[in-house]
């Protein structure tokens, strides 16, 4: 044989060698060290904002259809020239958002610790499974609807020149390009 074709021989001797030992060893997945969360379904960032009442993207479906929401109304208030009323109305909206999407979080929060104990501890079966998700179900609904509920409340709030302006400030359709010229994020 001549040399490069030796050297052929081997690297491709190489790669099997190396493809077969790599296949006895474990296979890495997309959930290697979540087993190690303190419940498995959920991250702790995830855990921490829906303990906090955080949106997580729950509200996509109003924020994205021109249905402001009030923590962003808030931050935007002065440019779009809200008035006082609208100021102290959007602030209640989101007190009691935030109020109850805590509450409704912590429930959520609980019942997929339960899902989690169930299974760490063999005591799960099909009733119980059925019940817990049920729950878990109810409560993710919850959660949404809470979020999705305040983006309604606040667009009644609004003229539909300030949920235009918010629109463009936001990024979202043709005119937001240039809002955004000259702007850092």
């Amino acid at each position: 044989m001549t040399i490069s074709v030796r050297q052929n021989v081997v690297r491709a001797a190489a790669w099997l060698i190396l493809g077969f030992t790599t296949s006895l060893g474990a296979e890495v997945t997309p959930y290697a060290g979540q087993e190690q969360r303190a419940i498995k379904a959920l991250s702790e960032r995830e855990i921490e904002d829906t303990l906090a009442g955080k949106g997580m993207g729950l509200a996509k479906a109003a924020e994205l259809n021109h249905y402001p929401g009030p923590v962003h109304v808030l931050e935007l208030a002065p440019k779009l020239g809200l008035h006082e009323a609208q100021i102290t109305r959007t602030r209640a909206i989101h007190t009691a958002m935030q109020k109850e999407a805590v509450r409704v979080g912590q429930a959520l929060v609980k019942s997929e610790r339960e899902l989690d104990r169930l299974f760490a501890s063999k005591a799960i079966n099909a009733a119980s499974l059925r019940t817990t998700l049920s729950e878990i179900g109810k409560l993710q609904a919850e959660v949404r609807r809470v979020h999705l509920q305040a983006h309604l409340d606040q667009r009644v709030v609004l003229t539909e020149e300030q949920v235009q302006r918010y629109n463009v400030l936001r990024g979202y359709g043709a005119n937001a390009a240039h809002a955004h010229e000259g702007h850092s994020h």
